[in-house]
């Protein structure tokens, strides 16, 4: 029943567990974060220019670029979430 309520489970004695759970969600913390800038930068940044927002002053991106970008957005987000480490067990 613990088992189920719980949110981590030690499976060891060892208290150093403990830390190394935090390092852990404060480094997915800090991924989080990173991966919500580089999606918001994407959207506030590429769509606009992709609709057509700076037409008339003569700045815009052409479709086929704006998905080039949007999937390039996808692979960076993936690849830095794929950077996460947990920390080094002992």
């Amino acid at each position: 029943m613990a088992i189920d309520a719980a949110d981590v489970v030690l499976v060891s004695s060892k208290t150093t567990d403990i830390l190394n759970f935090v390092r852990l969600a404060q480094a997915t913390n800090r991924k989080l974060v990173q991966n919500i800038w580089w999606a918001a930068g994407y959207n506030i940044i590429a769509i606009p220019l992709a609709a057509g927002v700076l037409a008339p002053i003569g700045i815009t991106m052409p479709a086929a670029l704006g998905a080039v970008v949007m999937s390039l957005s996808a692979v960076i987000v993936a690849v830095n979430a794929m950077t996460l480490h947990a920390p080094h067990l002992e």
